[in-house]
């Protein structure tokens, strides 16, 4: 049954970046099927532009490592929070700060609901012993069930892409007419990461096949902009590495004509606003609930659980046993090359 009393309800999720990406469909749904419903976000300062597009929403910055900082600190926010009405409380990320929050809620009567992550049935996925190799629940999923917790069931029946943000004049200036290629070839974790000598080459080929068309290369930090920096010089490839804002960026990967990248936050990304996006899946796999939202299974390319069965060796790919981390180089060059020149030219 529809909550008719909550006008503005708090939704929290802090990081990492593509999980809060994950959040923006359930969120444009939200916004669209209760307009009347003020939404007040509480999130990472870098993360605003993602909701920009969003009616009647607030962007709450925490300063995790400032005023927000510790137990006291996340007082402070709790009281800041209160002094804005705040009705209702959505938390979709559920760890130790956000339960820190949570008690100090439970001394109100605003109700405060939590995404029930599936610890249990993850754990269940990929543990090596007894492994329960079956999907589970999409994350966005999981996210509109605190929703209907709270009283607001959405229909997520149609996709709900974020619409596409304007263009800056120099972002434009960047851009082919024709094909425009995302890549991101980084993850936090080498199991996850497929080796950039063999992507360089399908940089290469990708380059060679669309000569009108631009290849943008996405990540940040001083390694990869020196994996990025070994590629030969090619008109048609940008490096756009500490380049942009993230603002910017977001921008750019909006207007793309595809993006290949990890199971990483990039994919999110592109996800959220519809953009075809192929991904690459080494000790990770799609049943553990993270495959970018709206894109069809075969936009998956898994590494071999025949040579590898172990996989998925954890949610996050942080843990994988000796020699796991060379399971994503089971894709192929040409495996990805076919899918990519399917996907454009279908």
């Amino acid at each position: 049954m529809k909550n008719k009393e909550i006008k503005h309800l708090l939704v929290i999720r802090l990081s990492a970046m593509g999980d809060v990406a994950i959040s923006v469909p359930v969120l444009t749904a939200f916004s669209e099927q209760y307009p009347e419903v003020q939404l007040t976000i509480l999130t990472r300062p870098l993360f605003a532009p993602m909701f920009a597009h969003l009616p009647h929403t607030t962007l709450f910055p925490i300063e995790v490592k400032g005023k927000h900082k510790g137990v006291k600190g996340l007082y402070h926010l709790f009281k800041e929070l209160r002094n804005r009405q705040i009705q209702g409380v959505a938390d979709l990320h559920n760890v130790l700060r956000t339960n820190i929050l949570k008690f100090f809620f439970s001394f109100t009567p605003i109700p405060f609901k939590q995404i029930n992550k599936g610890r249990k049935e993850k754990r269940a996925l990929t543990r090596a012993k007894k492994k329960v190799f079956s999907p589970l629940l999409p994350t966005y999923k999981r996210y509109a069930d605190v929703f209907k917790a709270l009283g607001f069931p959405l229909s997520l029946d149609s996709p709900y892409f974020a619409p596409k943000p304007p263009l800056s004049q120099e972002i434009k200036n960047l851009l082919s007419s024709t094909i425009n290629i995302g890549i991101a070839p980084f993850a936090t974790h080498k199991g996850k990461e497929y080796p950039f000598d063999q992507m360089k080459e399908v940089i290469i080929a990708l380059a060679e096949r669309y000569p009108l068309g631009k290849i943008f290369i996405f990540g940040g930090g001083n390694r990869e902009k020196e994996l990025v920096a070994s590629l030969p010089s090619l008109e048609n490839v940008e490096n756009i590495i500490g380049r942009f804002s993230f603002e910017k960026e977001l921008s750019l990967i909006a207007h793309l004509s595809l993006m290949l990248a990890m199971d990483s936050g990039n994919a999110h990304l592109a996800a959220m606003y519809g953009i075809p996006t192929l991904t690459l899946w080494g000790v990770t796999h799609p049943y553990t609930g993270f495959a970018p939202y709206g894109q069809p299974q075969e936009y998956c390319l898994l590494a071999s659980r025949e040579l590898f069965p172990l996989i998925p060796t954890s949610v996050f790919g942080n843990k994988y046993p000796k020699g796991y981390e060379k399971s994503i180089t089971t894709i192929s060059n040409q495996d990805i090359l076919k899918k990519i020149i399917t996907i454009l030219e279908k």
